[in-house]
């Protein structure tokens, strides 16, 4: 991803449909239990602190966004169960995979790490698209299937307006790449009432082929 911003953009506008009280239902690697990258973001957690304008994602809720499904008032139990069925029954056939998180991008946004190589990684999105084809129709699949840009953010902009080139140099020391294993996907219920993105599991497939 290029980086073109110069300027923070406060992460928690109000993107359309969400409103205080909404949660929505979606797929997502979540990698928070990865020890090389909680070495890593705490490496980082200092440097954020001290710029004071993007807040640093706690270890516990750190995940990669894979394919959303809706919100939660919109979808039916009935669907949420015949979509995770089909998805535990494709996502079985795939291996775990194994990718490198980084090197660092500082955006308007936030503060995130590449995932590297995608294919592997869009396979899995795919198997997910392909299941929620199957209940919904191919046609009624939500998102685009090819702006897919997989990452783990480690911090979230709070406010809008500062300066990028403080914090991009400070942080453009850190070079390295970390090693994830991604062995389950998890659908998850996602709130953010709080100015902090928080979920409730619903299902962990396993990637087990």
């Amino acid at each position: 991803m290029v980086e073109t911003d110069e300027r923070t953009r406060n992460h928690w506008w109000w993107r359309p449909g969400w409103r205080q009280g909404r949660s929505f239902y979606t797929w997502h690697f979540l990698v928070g239990e990865q020890s090389a990258l909680r070495e890593f973001a705490e490496r980082l957690r200092a440097h954020l602190e001290e710029a004071d304008v993007f807040d640093p994602i706690p270890f516990e809720w750190l995940h990669m966004t894979l394919q959303g499904m809706g919100f939660a008032d919109e979808v039916s139990d009935e669907d949420l169960t015949a979509i995770g069925a089909e998805t535990a029954k494709r996502l079985a056939e795939l291996r775990p995979i194994s990718v490198e998180l980084g090197p660092v991008v500082v955006d308007a946004e936030g503060v995130h790490l590449p995932v590297r190589p995608v294919e592997a990684v869009a396979a899995v999105r795919r198997g997910i698209r392909e299941s929620i084809g199957t209940v919904w129709g191919k046609d009624h699949v939500p998102e685009a299937e090819d702006r897919f840009y997989p990452h783990v953010s480690l911090a979230y902009a709070n406010t809008s307006g500062s300066s990028l080139a403080p914090i991009r140099e400070t942080l453009s020391r850190h070079t390295e790449v970390v090693p994830v294993t991604l062995t389950r996907v998890s659908l998850i219920d996602l709130n953010r009432d709080e100015g902090m993105y928080r979920w409730k599991v619903v299902a962990t497939p396993l990637l087990d082929g």
